[in-house]
């Protein structure tokens, strides 16, 4: 049976609470374990989205490397922004709604950061690797009916948007573009693949074929 490889003596962390982010990892066929970081997400006065998101990325990763030093540790954050505005999760059913009635028909940019530390790394350079992904997605006019009913199904309250787009959220969405489909969902994959690799991961084992 296939199954991707990582260095020798090197474990692989994901440093998140989301379920989302684990089941995207999980398509790549590594073992991994969960660690969340204890970690403030509130931004700093005058922060920009894509400022906010790539420093909690780095951050999460940072403070779950710490008590892993030879590990790689994967950590992620989204910031959705509309009208210079930042959206996170709502939390609340009513946050919810507000922010779904914000952003009917309109396009909302949502900033997904990803941040990889190689605690194996000999430099600097190879040690961390960083970038953000960006998502520009076009809402629907929906009546609130609607949006009550996709509320109540899904319950997104820990969704940044409240747009749960692997779910029945797509339906709220008229159009969108990114350069990797699984950024909005909160990992951008081909990104890590990428970084990935660079850390010596092997995806597919001549071995085990």
């Amino acid at each position: 049976m296939h199954q991707s490889i990582l260095p020798p003596r090197q474990a692989l962390i994901l440093a998140s609470s989301s379920p989302y982010r684990r089941a995207l990892l999980e398509r790549l066929q590594l073992p991994f374990s969960v660690q969340t970081p204890d970690l403030d997400e509130t931004p700093t006065p005058g922060e920009a989205a894509l400022q906010t998101a790539l420093r909690l990325a780095r951050q999460k990763a940072e403070v779950v490397a710490a008590h892993n030093r030879n590990a790689i540790v994967i950590g992620s954050d989204q910031v959705a922004l509309l009208d210079d505005q930042q959206i996170g999760k709502p939390g609340t059913h009513q946050n919810a709604l507000e922010q779904l009635r914000r952003m009917q028909g309109r396009t909302v940019m949502f900033h997904t950061a990803l941040c990889v530390l190689n605690g194996g790394a000999s430099s600097a350079s190879a040690r961390m690797q960083f970038c953000s992904v960006d998502t520009a997605v076009t809402f629907r006019n929906l009546p609130d009916h609607q949006l009550e009913r996709y509320l109540r199904i899904e319950q997104p309250y820990d969704c940044a948007g409240s747009a749960k787009n692997e779910g029945l959220g797509i339906a709220l969405i008229a159009s969108l573009s990114s350069n990797d489909p699984t950024a909005l969902t909160g990992l951008p994959l081909i990104a890590l693949t990428d970084m990935l690799l660079q850390c010596g991961v092997v995806f597919f084992n001549d071995s085990a074929l």
